[in-house]
């Protein structure tokens, strides 16, 4: 099969029917643009050391369902949909998800405590906070903090207006702060947590 000619127009629709066609270069191609939105929901979801294996998951199931794709300008939408199916897939078929949760957490806050790098403390910090946020803000603020996309990225990718995903972004990092800023009153803080609240803003 041949490759996709890098004078083509790379139309997001254009790559979306080919690939549909069986041109798996242009599949290639849709990928890349998506790969980081793929990762960055899928963190905001399951364990982080799961993540990759199951970015691969759903590109692949992709791959084999594009065929009942009928909009194709929905195939950020499309994919972010799927995405979402295979992190809930992943609960039903792993262990109960209360002891899996419970588990999963403690293992990687003793991960992250038994390390010195500052920066991923402050990371585990963000993200465990991060994934007690509702979907809204949680998905647009995992892929702006952690997968560095911008707005209109995140727009673009996501199948939704700029201006929600401002809104959201926006109110989502107001909650993040005010959950980072509690949890450094904890009882118990988190040694980062406090810092990482006073920082935050949207580059």
């Amino acid at each position: 099969m041949s490759a996709w000619p890098s004078t083509e127009p790379r139309d997001e629709g254009e790559l979306v029917t080919a690939a549909r066609d069986g041109d798996r270069s242009a599949f290639g191609l849709l990928y890349h643009r998506y790969a980081r939105m793929v990762h960055g929901i899928l963190l905001c979801r399951v364990p982080p050391r799961e993540v990759d294996d199951l970015v691969q998951d759903v590109f692949v199931s992709a791959l084999r369902q594009l065929h009942a794709l009928r909009d194709i300008s929905r195939f950020g939408a499309w994919l972010c949909a799927i995405t979402r199916n295979r992190a809930n897939d992943y609960y039903r078929r792993a262990i109960p998800v209360e002891q899996a949760t419970e588990s999963q957490e403690v293992e990687e806050l003793e991960q992250s405590r038994a390390t010195d790098h500052v920066a991923e403390q402050e990371a585990a910090a963000v993200l465990e906070v991060l994934r007690s946020l509702p979907d809204t803000y949680r998905e647009p603020l995992t892929l702006r903090l952690v997968e560095g996309m911008t707005g209109p990225e995140i727009a673009e990718r996501m199948g939704m207006t700029h201006g929600s995903v401002r809104v959201n972004l926006f109110r989502g990092m107001q909650m993040l702060r005010e959950k980072l800023a509690e949890k450094a009153k904890s009882p118990e803080p988190s040694a980062k947590a406090g810092n990482v609240a006073q920082r935050m803003k949207l580059p």
